[in-house]
């Protein structure tokens, strides 16, 4: 037998598998030392979370203020939430007085919404390590907290993807924007409270501490390793300032006549531009857009009038030969964008409720459209609405016959009420319990 040589295996010096691991995690989000900006750091988010506690409260409450104002409660034409339970706990009858205040309330909710975003996406950019912070739960107190984080950011977004998208008429999301929207809200806005709950007092006592330049001790934002500055934190806030006052000029128009609405370029996609003449001014949809022809609004068309006194026809002339009123009302419409008060001339609600049996205390009136589909082709008005003596069954504007694309033969026009409650080309009116 030959001798038996035994080889013994050497390896080269070389990383552990820890140190391996370790270098890895240092090159993942989940490494405090990737983020390196110097401009995160717990004042810089203090002062945007102090915006938006402010701005998204208001957000919240014009947005409850226009459900309320659908009149939602009147089942089952208005109710697009019949499931809301006590989440309707607040609704109250929507006033019609003074009669630009839906103008203003959605106005504002949409203006906001929209200034608003630059703060929200530089918000967000600020606490983005914490997202990826491990271990994702050191307690079940830890764990509670990032589910409220989740739900916060989440709902933020979902919130004002589909608030943008339906001011462009692009519904681009599952199901009606309608609830989506107000059970959307009401998720976002618990998860905004309980953050802001926890964080709201020391955001205070930071910014109480000192100015925005340097780190509180133990800042969890800010960077171990730094980068090179660019740009300091007050000039980041002026970036975030800027960006929120160029979408506010490009947008605020929407509620306004004159110049701001001609540099509105967020105004609605879609939206038919204003004309001259009388019936110059903003609408949302066409009568060709939404199938309305000439035969169903021409010399063959009548209104039902429906009540005790059972079912009344008139046609356009005899509308004509009624009492005729005038109101000077704007249109507001949710995607946030109105009109200046246009002059409006017809029959008063309240007198066609009379004919129809109510000569006192007139209820609540069902209206339906010569249109065949679309969510709000019927809608329902409170009995307040339609004692207003300024609600009208309108037959002219500003002086002249409505146009086809203002809802002629004849339309609603309703103090404070959104534009989807004026309903246009109007077919019948049932007056009775709702």
């Amino acid at each position: 037998m030959g001798d038996r040589r035994r080889y013994r295996r050497f390896t080269l010096p070389g990383p552990s598998s820890s140190g391996r691991a370790a270098a890895l995690l240092g090159r993942t989000p989940a490494a405090p030392g990737f983020w390196r900006s110097p401009v995160r750091g717990v004042r810089f988010t203090a002062v945007l979370g102090l915006v938006l506690l402010v701005g998204l409260t208001l957000l919240f409450v014009t947005g409850l203020l226009s459900y309320a104002a659908y009149n939602p409660d009147l089942n089952p034409v208005n109710d697009k939430t019949p499931d809301k339970g006590l989440l309707g706990f607040y609704l109250f009858a929507w006033p019609t007085g003074p009669h630009w205040l839906y103008r203003l309330t959605q106005g504002l909710h949409v203006t906001l919404g929209i200034v608003l975003v630059p703060v929200l996406l530089a918000k967000l950019w600020s606490v983005v390590p914490k997202l990826f912070a491990l271990p994702p739960a050191r307690s079940v107190g830890h764990a509670l907290e990032r589910l409220s984080l989740l739900l916060l950011v989440g709902g933020a977004l979902f919130e004002f993807i589909t608030g943008l998208l339906n001011i462009q008429l692009d519904y681009l999301f599952p199901g009606s924007f309608y609830p989506l929207h107000f059970y959307g809200a009401w998720v976002f806005f618990a998860a905004f409270l309980a953050h802001a709950g926890l964080r709201v007092p020391q955001a205070v006592r930071v910014l109480r501490s000192g100015g925005l330049s340097g780190n509180v001790p133990g800042d969890p934002l800010a960077s171990p390793d730094p980068a090179p500055p660019t740009l300091s934190r007050r000039g980041a806030l002026a970036v975030v300032g800027a960006g929120s006052a160029v979408l506010l000029v490009t947008s605020a128009g929407r509620s306004f006549d004159g110049p701001l609405r001609r540099i509105a370029l967020l105004t609605p996609h879609g939206a038919a531009e204003p004309g001259p003449g009388p019936g110059g001014f903003q609408i949302n949809k066409t009568a060709a857009a939404v199938g309305i022809t000439a035969a169903e609004t021409g010399e063959g068309w009548w209104l039902t009038v429906s009540g005790p006194a059972g079912d009344l026809r008139f046609t356009r002339d005899q509308l004509l030969a009624m009492d005729q009123h005038s109101a000077a009302l704007p249109i507001a419409c949710v995607e946030g964008w109105s009109t200046s008060d246009q002059w409006w001339r017809g029959v008063r609600l309240k007198d066609l409720a009379e004919l129809a049996g109510y000569p006192r205390n007139p209820p609540g009136v069902l209206v339906e459209s010569v249109q065949r589909s679309g969510p709000f082709r019927r809608a329902a008005l409170r009995d307040n609405q339609v004692r207003d003596s300024r609600s009208l069954l309108a037959l002219q504007v500003n002086g002249e016959d409505l146009t086809p694309d203002h809802g002629y033969p004849a339309r609603i026009i309703v103090p404070a009420a959104p534009g989807v409650l004026n309903t246009k080309w109007v077919a019948r009116l049932t007056f009775g319990e709702l």
